[in-house]
């Protein structure tokens, strides 16, 4: 029996876009760019070829249009992974839920979506400028774990291992990592030849999540030198952000393709930064417009 989903749990704006991303159905395409800012979202429309729709609402801003003949949808998301979660179950209502009926529809649609986005490095290896490609996600913000089939589609050896390695075992007051792979012919594809491949950590805040100390103590000052250290199947920990994990775990459960993409701008290990970055992001924003 096909599930009904009743207006509270589905919400559809008046002029029938969904509640969030103010998009219509026939406004998605099926490879689709996400960026956390807004106003980058212009940055990559402004190489398609013709623009279609463009719609916003709070930090959704969206363009639809195509580059060299490509249908391609971009999309800001905002910081951090709760608006992942908005993103990703909006994005695959449009594409999968009959609006009329709502119920799912019968052939389920697979999108394709690769995050553009900038990150901290934590390697020697990831110096300032580096676009380094999550072959795995890791995330400390706990999301997946409110869905069923979180553990079906996570490397739990890589969690245990971690989670050993950080000394967070029997600890209640740590997170619960849940790690998830790219999908491996989009990130193969993605990455190419010149990428870094590693595991990514999202965190679920910008500071103390990523042992970034101000006026507030630490409950773990070593945090960041012990993920450093990390191997695991001879990858290492190579930057920190904040959306990958969310974007990685919804997608495998909902059936959909992703990756993310990073630039570096500050070097934790190095203890350095770059705030001019907005016209490096040019080149990788390019590199996957050519791949997607």
């Amino acid at each position: 029996m096909n599930t009904y989903f009743a207006p509270s749990e589905l919400i559809i704006n008046e002029d029938g876009s969904i509640f969030h991303l103010h998009l219509r159905p026939e406004q998605l395409t099926d490879k689709i760019i996400l960026v956390g800012d807004p106003g980058r979202v212009s940055l990559v429309a402004a190489h398609f070829d013709t623009i279609r729709d463009e719609v916003s609402s709070r930090e959704f801003h969206t363009i639809t249009g195509t580059y060299r003949g490509k249908p391609l949808t971009v999309l800001s998301t905002g910081i951090g992974c709760d608006n992942i979660d908005i993103v990703l179950n909006e994005l695959d209502a449009l594409a999968n839920i009959d609006f009329q009926t709502r119920q799912a529809k019968p052939e389920l649609r697979r999108l394709e979506l690769v995050r553009i986005g900038t990150c901290g490095g934590l390697q020697p290896f990831t110096p300032l400028g580096t676009f380094v490609c999550s072959e795995i996600a890791v995330g400390f913000d706990g999301l997946l774990n409110f869905y069923e089939g979180r553990n079906a589609v996570s490397d739990l050896p890589l969690e245990r291992a971690l989670i050993q390695h950080l000394g967070w075992t029997g600890n209640m007051c740590c997170p619960a990592p849940y790690a998830v792979h790219s999908d491996p012919e989009l990130m193969q594809r993605i990455a190419g030849q010149d990428m870094v491949k590693g595991i990514t950590v999202a965190c679920g805040g910008f500071f103390g999540p990523q042992g970034r100390q101000l006026r507030l103590p630490l409950t773990d000052p070593h945090q960041n030198e012990k993920i450093e250290r990390f191997e695991y199947g001879g990858l290492r920990v190579t930057n920190y952000e904040m959306e990958s994990s969310a974007l990685l775990g919804l997608s495998r459960l909902m059936g959909h393709q992703a990756t993310t993409v990073c630039m570096v701008i500050a070097n934790r290990y190095a203890r350095e930064a770059n705030t001019a970055y907005k016209g490096s992001i040019e080149q990788l924003i390019t590199t996957v417009l050519e791949r997607i």
